[in-house]
């Protein structure tokens, strides 16, 4: 897990989501799990889709609402959440990656888009996972990451090494949640 920075909370103003509201108005009705992602045609995308789909009753039921972030328009990317049953998702786009680069994720290096773990996990995700491959929707060089807000405030954050990291995503909402540990 990356350190968690202070960002300029004029950031979080900034950030309009397809409900009209800005990501600080949604930090302050409850904890945010912002996920950027890389492009839709990335088997490691469509992955985590598919994994936040899965996890999305249990994350909301911890308190936490997902917002996703992405590289291409509004009804394209409705299109994909819709596929992966995350219909009415709220998300921001962001064609030009200036988010992603405030954020602090990068470019992604050969070793890290195309390395042999990336291959050997691209195998497992696109073929026997059935996320396959699609077009290229945004930069794909681009590197996802996440990470948790609360209150127009930073809580904790996952920033990928390799594209095909596969992140805990209910463990990194823990530190917000409103549910009892047992």
């Amino acid at each position: 897990m990356a350190a968690v920075k202070n960002f300029d909370t004029e950031l979080f103003n900034e950030m309009m989501a397809n409900t009209g509201q800005s990501l600080r108005e949604l930090s302050e009705n409850q904890p945010v799990l912002l996920v950027f992602l890389r492009h839709f045609g990335c088997t490691f995308c469509r992955e985590a889709l598919s994994d936040i789909s899965e996890k999305r009753e249990e994350i909301e039921r911890m308190g936490t609402k997902v917002v996703f972030v992405h590289m291409t328009e509004n009804s394209i990317a409705d299109r994909y959440f819709s596929r992966y049953g995350l219909e009415g998702a709220v998300h921001i786009s962001d064609p030009e990656c200036r988010y992603y680069k405030l954020f602090g994720l990068i470019k992604g290096n050969m070793t890290q888009l195309f390395g042999l773990q990336t291959w050997i996990r691209g195998f497992s995700a696109g073929v026997m996972g059935g996320h396959g491959l699609g077009p290229q929707l945004g930069d794909g060089f681009q590197m996802p990451g996440l990470f948790v807000i609360q209150d127009g405030v930073l809580k904790n954050s996952f920033i990928h090494k390799l594209a095909s990291d596969r992140p805990d995503y209910v463990d990194l909402v823990r530190c917000c949640s409103v549910e009892e540990e047992s």
